[in-house]
């Protein structure tokens, strides 16, 4: 091995280990890094906008930016955090005055429930109703020491989250005014060929934006309709339950379904015959349809990913990386589409310059 191999693979090894240090630096603040960073993408064009506006001047456009973001998602998101958080505490409080008697419901289901069902409800050893009840209510307690226990650990936190907002903003400021140079040198790094990292930066940042916006937009859609037709029937909770719904509604076509089905299933056997159709067909006709309607235009058709990959790749980055998974899963897999597109194009480009 000749000096300047040497020196070379020197060079690589010491560029992976610094590398690596600085990801293990950083990982404690990975959450506020990785919203920065996309919330930097997605009000980019506003500051671009913006930058026209105010002649140029970074800062300013930068500062501007970062203002309107605030307002629009990060304050509408913080009161809807602070309401969410009330509503539980309101029927935590019910639940353990006795006023919301979750056993006397498991009741009315099961004298509602026919003979045949309660039979192979039986065999599978759910037929004792009053064993039931007493496992709904230890687990109804071990949730309500899980969730003390949670907003002790919140409490506890609350300057850590201070911090990781703190840098997430500071990142997005600069990411904003410094963001077009920070691409250009990341693409100088990548040792692929002009026309393959422009293809590859344009689908990524073209998944980002539609996982984002598509994604935020169903859940705000569905979550929002779901909240009010269970106002509308007077079912408690539901903006804890409209919240869950729009969590949910990140799995692409099973999402918010997973709520109002059951409670439709609840009123239809409880004899509530008009609730339980009007939550089914507003659930199907419209719930439903907005999945079925804005996903595909909003994600599968810029992505150009079917909804199995989408779902999949959801499901998959929200194991791996919690809440954040939902748009690092999907983004992953069209960047693997793409890369794999990208192969076979070479693959043919190859086959035809030997003809």
């Amino acid at each position: 091995m000749n000096s300047s191999e040497f020196q070379k693979k020197t060079f690589l090894l010491l560029l992976t280990v610094v590398s690596i240090a600085f990801v293990w630096i950083i990982w404690p603040f990975f959450g506020a890094v990785f919203w920065g960073t996309v919330l930097a993408i997605m009000f980019v064009p506003l500051y671009r906008r913006l930058l026209v506006v105010t002649r140029g001047r970074q800062n300013l456009a930068a500062l501007a930016t970062l203002v309107l973001c605030l307002v629009i998602v990060i304050l509408p998101l913080t009161f809807i955090t602070a309401s969410l958080v009330h509503e539980g505490i309101s029927f935590y409080q019910k639940l353990q005055s006795g006023e919301l008697h979750l056993g006397m419901h498991v009741q009315q289901v099961f004298n509602a429930l026919p003979r045949w069902m309660v039979d192979l409800l039986d065999r599978f050893g759910f037929g004792d109703i009053s064993a039931l009840q007493e496992k709904l209510s230890a687990s109804m307690m071990e949730g309500s020491n899980f969730i003390a226990t949670q907003a002790f650990t919140v409490g506890q936190s609350t300057f850590e989250f201070i911090v990781s907002f703190g840098i997430m903003l500071y990142l997005l400021f600069f990411l904003l005014r410094e963001g077009s140079a920070v691409s250009v040198r990341i693409r100088q790094a990548i040792p692929l060929s002009m026309e393959h990292k422009r293809y590859l930066f344009s689908k990524f940042i073209t998944a980002l934006r539609a996982t984002v916006k598509g994604n935020i937009a169903v859940a705000a859609v569905q979550g929002a309709l779901g909240g009010v037709i269970f106002w509308i029937l007077g079912i408690q909770g539901p903006l804890f339950w409209g919240v869950l719904m729009a969590f949910l509604s990140l799995l692409p076509a099973i999402g918010a379904a997973l709520i109002w089905v059951p409670v439709a299933i609840y009123f239809f056997v409880t004899g509530d015959i008009w609730s339980g159709v009007i939550l089914t067909a507003f659930g199907v006709l419209v719930i439903g349809l907005i999945d079925n309607i804005l996903r595909p235009i909003l994600v599968g058709k810029d992505t150009q990913m079917p909804d199995y990959v989408v779902l999949i790749s959801t499901l998959g980055g929200m194991a791996l990386f919690g809440l954040n998974g939902f748009i690092i899963g999907p983004v992953i897999a069209a960047m693997f589409i793409a890369a794999w597109d990208l192969f076979s194009f070479s693959k043919e480009a190859d086959k035809e310059s030997m003809f």
